[in-house]
Formats: structure tokens, C-alpha cells, sequence
């Protein structure tokens, strides 16, 4: 190996143990450390943070990168080391452009933000963070920048899903919410879907025990990964050979750690897919938040909550908890577990409504950033939106512009647009392996999952970041990014749920 690339990757070895070892860290924070050890355990995860930051924009980085700038040329453009090269400068020349007492300033103006928001929410006392989040507006408008950027939300949105701006999402999501708000009407004219059977009460126990077989039979693998409880779900990768998730129980709500645990283990396939050869390496992580959502999707609605998929899955089902489902038929469960209904919370929103959330995050977080909305009527257009969209506004702010974290703990821009492009990916992504594969549904109803997971190794998890978001899809699926086998499994799914009518179907066409 080029010895000026085999430095380059020592360095980078050494920043990625210092970030290993600050998410370490921040697992332990969710799920085992005892209460007083938060005091000193900030301090300990900002120093780790700072020590890779400081290693990464060092001048010694940047004359490493100059040297391998003639080596580059001569490599196969799609080979291991080039991409490492290639993406390692765009990572430092966007970290070298924000100086470090401006990021000093944010993270402690998101610490005290935060501190804020989780006494103003459950008191729903906007008024508390009202100064605050024009101080995080300012900064995110700060931020910009330091980019040439068109939008101020395009240097944001590139932190998380490169490639997209809002001249590409904005028609995009546009689209999406013309095709989805007459679903949602539709669906609201039929009578509501009885979901009680998913609300009795549920050993933790086994429904963490359920939950975590499926994972495995996904391919989820235990030897190089485990499963804890926290508050909020999450999946943590501390190399390929060490991701773990976390997963939320409720006793009186059975699809809450059943689908959180599928939803997690999607990332976690991702992140263990990676190949060995990008260890401990830039390109070791999912390319984009968009990329890497489209896996939990994937896996928790287009496979876990599809009727094949409880044709395997439902007896063993009835069989963990034969008291409360002895009796029930699969079709009210599948119903149940795929219930459409406007809801005033994100995170408890259905596959139909779920994206016009994030789309109304979206526009709000534009008006935001190009100053056609100010902070103090944010509320008010927050309800105005929601009630547009789904026919019911909140009562109050607790339930509205306050529920998410987001923008109280970060930036105000691509915070959200992630979870949509990823929804929309799922299908593409799926289709796709449809297409190379038309027995893998079949397979699915015999809770057989190889051959889909081999086709996203394949296409998807081995590259990491070695292409970026727009080549990835367009390798493995044939086509740019299209909305169209989303819209397609949506109408084609709930048509005949909620049985929409012939037309419903004929849009439809195959899911």
C-alpha cells in the first residue's frame, strides 16, 4: 500500500476509537449507568468528541490529503481506496470550514436548549424556549454560512443526507403530499379499525424474547451484536463487529417492542453488512440518514407488517400469548397492526400519515430559515398546518411543535427529511429486489429472509459510503430516486385493507 495511504488510514484509525469509545459511552448513558454518573459522563463524551475533531482537522490531515491528491488519478474510482480518499477530504474540507468556537457555542447553547425544552413540554410552556429557539435559528442561519449554499437548509441537509437540497426535495415532497392527503381522506370516510386486541396485557419478557427472534431470523447476528431496553430505541454500531440496538416495552401495547425491535434491527443489518475491508474508516457507516432509514423501514413495514409475513409469524405469535390471542383471527391482527388513523404524534403515526408529519416539519423549517416565519408564530402555524393535513389541530403545544427534541437539541434545518427519503427508498430499494428475485415474498410467508438480505448486503450494506446516495440508488435499482414504487405500495396495501375500491387497486398495481 501507498505509504501516505497507509497513514492516512492509521490517523483515521485512531479518530474512529476515539469515537468508538464517546458512543460506548453514550450507550452506557441510555441503558446502564446510574443516575449520579451523568454529572461527570457529559464532560468525559465532549472531550472524546473534541480530541477526534481536533485530530481529524489537524494541519497534518489536511497535508496527508494534498499528498494522496496526485495518487488518486491513477485508482480504479470505485475501489476501496479511492473512495476513502475522495470521501475523507469532503469530510474535512466541510469540517475545516466551521471554526471550533462556533461549534463550542452551538453544543452549549443545544445543552442548554435541551434543559429547557424537557421542563417546557410536559408544563406546554413554549414561552420558555421561545428566546432560545431564535438563538438556534440565528446559529443555524450562522451555520449556513460558512457553505455556498443556495437554501441555508441545503448545508444542513447535506450534514445528513448529501446530494439533497430543497430545489430536489421540495417537488418531491410536494408529490408525495398531493398522492397521500386523498388517501388519508379515503381512509378516514371508512369505519375505524378496532386495534384493541394489541392493547391488552403483554408479558415484557416475551415480547422482548419474540422480538428479538425475528431480528435474528433476519439475519440480525447476536455474536456481533445484543439488544437492551432505553427509553427511546436506537441502534448503536461501534464497529462491524459490535452493533447493538435498544428497544422500548409496553405491557398494555403489543406492536410498541415487536415493530421498534424489527425497525432497529434494519439499521443494525446495515451497519453489520458493511464490508471488513472499511473498518475503522469513513466509508464504515451508512451513506446517508435517508439510505440508512430506508433499511428499518424496509424491514419493519415492507416485510413485518405485511400479510405474508404474519401468515409464518402469527401462530408462533398465538402461541406466546394464547390467552389474548387464541381467538383472534390473522386478518384482525393484520388489520390492527396496520391501522390508519390522523394521529397529533409523529412517532405513533401510521404508514399513510406518518410522512405528512415530516413534510409539515419541512416546510415549517424552511419558512424558519428564510425568514418568512418567525419563531413566536410557529405555534400557531404548527396547529394551523396539522389541522390543514389531518383534520384535527392540537390542543395545545405539548402535543405540537414542542413533541419532537429536534430542533431543541440541534440545528433548525435536516433535521427531518430523512426519515421521508427513507420511507420512499424502502420501496424503491424492494422493488428492486423484487425484481432480481420474484420468489423472495414466497420465502418471506416461510419466515425465510436470506435471500432479501443477501440481495442488500450485496447492493446496499457492503459499500458503507463508498458511493454517494444519488449512485447507490441508481446502482442498485436502475433508476434515480422516484416515488412511484412507494405510492404504488401504498395504494396497492391499504386499497384492499380499507377497500378503497377498484380504482384504489388499478393505481395501485403490484406490491
Amino acid at each position: 500500500m501507498n505509504k501516505n495511504l497507509l497513514t492516512l488510514r492509521t490517523d483515521l484509525k485512531t479518530i474512529s476509537a476515539l469515537q468508538t469509545a464517546s458512543s460506548i459511552l453514550s450507550w452506557d448513558e441510555s441503558t446502564y449507568m446510574p443516575p449520579e454518573g451523568a454529572s461527570s459522563r457529559g464532560e468525559h463524551i465532549a472531550t472524546l468528541q473534541r480530541l477526534a475533531h481536533e485530530t481529524f482537522i489537524s494541519s497534518r490531515m489536511g497535508k496527508l490529503l494534498d499528498k494522496l491528491s496526485s495518487l488518486e488519478p491513477t485508482l480504479d474510482p470505485n475501489s476501496d481506496e479511492a473512495c476513502l480518499i475522495r470521501v475523507t477530504r469532503r469530510d474535512y474540507e466541510r469540517a475545516t470550514k466551521v471554526p471550533a468556537k462556533f461549534l463550542a457555542e452551538a453544543s452549549a447553547h443545544f445543552s442548554q436548549t435541551y434543559h429547557q425544552w424537557s421542563e417546557a413540554r410536559p408544563n406546554n410552556d413554549f414561552k420558555k424556549v421561545q428566546d432560545t429557539l431564535e438563538k438556534t435559528l440565528e446559529l443555524s442561519r450562522q451555520y449556513a454560512s460558512f457553505f455556498k449554499v443556495e437554501h441555508p437548509a441545503d448545508a444542513l441537509i447535506e450534514e445528513s443526507d448529501a446530494g439533497m437540497t430543497v430545489v430536489t426535495l421540495k417537488p418531491l415532497f410536494a408529490k408525495l403530499h398531493k398522492g397521500l392527503v386523498p388517501m388519508v381522506e379515503a381512509i378516514k370516510a371508512q369505519k375505524e379499525t378496532d386495534d384493541s386486541v394489541l392493547k391488552q396485557f403483554f408479558s415484557e419478557k416475551q415480547q422482548l424474547e419474540f422480538g428479538l427472534k425475528i431480528a435474528q431470523d433476519f439475519g440480525y447476528d447476536l455474536s456481533r451484536g445484543r439488544q437492551d431496553l432505553s427509553l427511546h430505541p436506537y441502534e448503536t454500531s461501534f464497529g462491524i463487529n459490535d452493533v447493538r440496538i435498544t428497544t422500548r416495552v409496553k405491557k398494555n401495547d403489543l406492536s410498541e417492542a415487536i415493530f421498534s425491535t424489527l425497525h432497529e434491527a434494519g439499521h443494525a443489518l446495515y451497519e453489520q453488512g458493511i464490508s471488513p475491508t472499511l473498518a475503522e474508516t469513513p466509508l464504515s457507516e451508512g451513506v446517508s440518514s435517508g439510505v440508512h432509514e430506508s433499511q428499518s423501514r424496509l424491514w419493519e413495514n415492507l416485510v413485518g407488517r405485511s400479510y405474508g409475513f404474519w401468515e409464518y409469524y402469527y401462530p408462533k405469535l398465538q402461541k406466546a400469548f394464547p390467552k389474548q390471542l387464541e381467538n383472534v383471527k390473522l386478518k384482525t391482527f393484520y388489520q390492527a397492526i396496520n391501522k390508519v388513523v390522523p394521529s397529533l404524534i409523529r412517532t405513533d403515526a401510521d404508514e399513510v400519515t406518518y410522512n405528512l408529519h415530516i413534510i409539515l416539519r419541512f416546510d415549517l423549517e424552511c419558512a424558519l430559515l428564510e425568514g418568512k416565519l418567525a419563531i413566536k408564530d410557529l405555534p400557531q402555524a404548527w396547529k394551523e398546518r396539522h389541522k390543514k393535513d389531518f383534520g384535527i389541530e392540537p390542543a395545545d403545544d405539548k402535543d405540537g411543535v414542542l413533541q419532537d427534541v429536534h430542533w431543541f437539541s440541534g440545528f433548525i434545518g435536516g433535521q427531518f427529511q430523512g426519515y421521508t427519503l427513507g420511507n420512499i427508498m424502502s420501496a424503491q430499494f424492494y422493488d428492486a429486489a423484487l425484481k432480481a428475485h420474484p420468489e423472495i415474498p414466497k420465502e418471506i410467508s416461510k419466515g425465510q429472509f436470506a435471500t432479501l438480505h443477501t440481495w442488500l448486503k450485496q447492493n446496499i450494506y457492503q459499500h458503507g459510503r463508498k458511493f454517494s446516495p444519488e449512485v447507490l440508488i441508481k446502482r442498485s435499482t436502475g433508476k434515480a430516486l422516484t416515488i412511484e414504487p412507494y405510492m404504488r405500495y401504498l395504494k396497492t396495501k391499504y386499497g384492499e385493507i380499507y377497500e378503497l375500491g377498484e380504482r384504489s387497486k388499478e393505481e395501485g398495481g403490484r406490491s
